[in-house]
């Protein structure tokens, strides 16, 4: 890697299990060039302070650079601002949907869109169960159109047991994906 930073954007929906978004951040701390933008969906913040005993404070304090969901003149919004790519973490089945459509009706569905108009890495971790026919179809149709699914699914092979270190273990499968492997991360061998 060159001295220049890699540009990543972080998502972070309404669906249960944006600890995983919080942890994510935090996990992105251990490479010194990667450059954090960090866009919360307005459910998100609600589901933080359900699941979770973090602030919003807290979590916009992990990212490099936080914007609010509805602000258009984001750097983020633009093609020309180059990034390294988009996770979506937890990913909502109503964002998937946004994206799917090409609806860019806010922040984070206009930077996904821009990610895969300019053929950008854009993750996507959904959480929903179960899935259905419409679900199932929004998925097949993002990855038709560019993106990785990536679901938290459950890994043993690592000798993950606790919740932790499923999420240690999701982070990684994730992050491998734009090259990167936390130093936690167990990959099977």
């Amino acid at each position: 890697m060159t001295d220049e930073k890699k540009r990543i954007i972080i998502g972070i929906t309404g669906a249960s299990g944006v600890i995983m978004g919080c942890r994510l951040l935090e996990t992105l701390k251990e490479f010194p060039r990667i450059e954090t933008h960090l866009v919360m969906t307005g459910s998100s913040l609600l589901t933080l302070r359900n699941e979770t005993d973090l602030t919003v404070e807290n979590l916009r304090s992990l990212a490099d650079f936080s914007y609010d969901i509805d602000d258009f003149t984001a750097p983020i919004a633009s093609g020309s601002f180059v990034t390294d790519g988009m996770i979506i973490l937890p990913c909502s089945m109503k964002t998937l949907a946004g994206i799917t459509n090409g609806f860019s009706g806010n922040l984070l569905l206009r930077a996904a869109d821009v990610c895969l108009k300019e053929g950008r890495p854009l993750l996507l971790s959904p959480r929903e169960s179960p899935l259905s026919l419409i679900h199932l179809k929004n998925l097949l149709a993002c990855k038709e159109a560019g993106a990785s699914i990536v679901p938290p699914m459950l890994t043993f092979y690592s000798g993950a047991v606790t919740t932790d270190q499923q999420i240690t273990a999701h982070l990684g499968a994730l992050l491998r994906q734009l090259g990167l492997t936390p130093k936690e991360y167990k990959p099977w061998k």
